[in-house]
């Protein structure tokens, strides 16, 4: 490539990944924060900001309740500021709180109750895995839903499917006792679970098998890069018999979007739980670069694959803000709780120092998968 062909190179790459990017965490962020406004005005509290994006403001307009309705310089992310807050991160305003009249106590989010606050927090979060049921539900309505049968083309020898005694044309039925439909659902599975020996239930011609196999933990190539997954060694069956678009109803819609949205939460939950005890590698994280990449790459089979991808990532940000960790949704919500059975909220300086710790975190962890991106 030549300097010349630089600017083309730039402008394609801004359109392929950053576009998507930028159209998958707007639907995302808009969402959650919605939640959040929505349960905020029905307790009462007056909304001061609604922010899309970090930063200086490129536009905004204030609505006839008084909230400024804004879109912001950095995209990653954005806020609701209730009155009485601070900052985006809800840390009350004390000083302006003591000299509030009763009117404006009234309708301060420092001074509902508990119970409100509780509410109004939860709802960010509870809205973000609503959205990824509605768009699953909706992509399996419209265009319904593409099934690869979970039959076996090949076996790799040696592989750990060859160990287990897997052959070409057996068909998987479950999985520890959990059916499995379609090829991606066993892959799922398998990439989730290396090194953990797993039960599978088998159909070979008319007779149903069991089988025992231990997924090896291998580097494979994904839209995110290289990552570290449980790999079984088998092929997937690929034609006529084994590929199959599956429209739904209306109610089997809604009941495939929140299976998907449920399976999300039990993976990414499982992740995490495997981080902790050592069976998740951390290379598996992926921070804004690495989102932007993925964009890109499902943006390419067309605008329902990118909606589906804008769903699966909305349930994961939902479980990720319940994570009890100080500024994001759950640190709040565990918060509420203590006061909730004391009685009575911590004091500031304790606040201030358990907010300072999970910002400590939070920073640790963006920078850490930006180098995994980067790397």
């Amino acid at each position: 490539m030549s300097l010349y062909d630089l600017p083309a190179y730039v402008a394609g790459g801004f359109i392929h990944t950053i576009v998507p990017f930028l159209f998958v965490m707007t639907v995302i962020v808009f969402f959650h924060e919605l939640g959040h406004f929505l349960v905020g005005r029905w307790c009462g509290v007056r909304v001061s900001t609604f922010s899309i994006g970090f930063g200086p403001e490129i536009w905004g307009w204030n609505d006839r309740h008084g909230t400024r309705w804004r879109v912001a310089l950095l995209p990653l992310g954005g806020f609701v500021r209730f009155f009485g807050d601070a900052d985006a991160a809800s840390t009350p305003d004390l000083e302006s709180a003591a000299g509030m009249s009763r009117e404006e106590k009234a309708v301060s989010f420092i001074f509902q109750p508990v119970w409100k606050r509780f509410l109004i927090v939860l709802a960010g979060p509870v809205a973000s895995i609503l959205l990824g049921v509605v768009i699953f539900s909706s992509n399996a309505y419209l265009f319904g839903r593409l099934v690869l049968i979970p039959k076996v083309a090949s076996v790799m020898a040696d592989s750990a499917a060859d160990v287990a005694g897997f052959q070409a044309g057996d068909i998987v039925l479950s999985v520890e006792g959990q059916p499995v439909e379609s090829f991606i659902d066993l892959q799922r599975i398998v990439g989730m679970n290396a090194g953990v020996a797993l039960h599978f239930r088998v159909q070979r011609e008319a007779t149903e098998l069991a089988l025992v196999a231990t997924p090896r933990s291998e580097l494979r190539e994904s839209i995110a890069g290289q990552r570290r997954m449980g790999v079984l060694g088998i092929s997937a069956a690929r034609d006529e018999t084994t590929i199959q678009i599956r429209q739904e109803t209306l109610a089997g819609a809604i009941g495939f979007g929140f299976r998907q949205s449920w399976e999300v939460i039990a993976s990414s939950g499982d992740f995490i739980a495997g981080l902790f005890s050592g069976r998740s590698s951390p290379d598996q994280l992926s921070g804004p670069i690495g989102i932007a990449k993925m964009s890109g790459e499902v943006a390419k089979s067309g605008v329902s694959a990118l909606i589906g991808f804008a769903g699966l990532i909305s349930v994961s940000i939902g479980l990720l803000n319940l994570m009890p960790i100080p500024l994001l949704d759950g640190g709040h919500l565990v918060l509420y709780g203590v006061e909730a059975l004391r009685k009575r909220a911590l004091n500031q300086r304790a606040t201030d120092f358990i907010f300072r710790i999970g910002l400590a975190f939070i920073l640790c962890l963006t920078l850490f998968s930006l180098y995994i991106d980067l790397r």
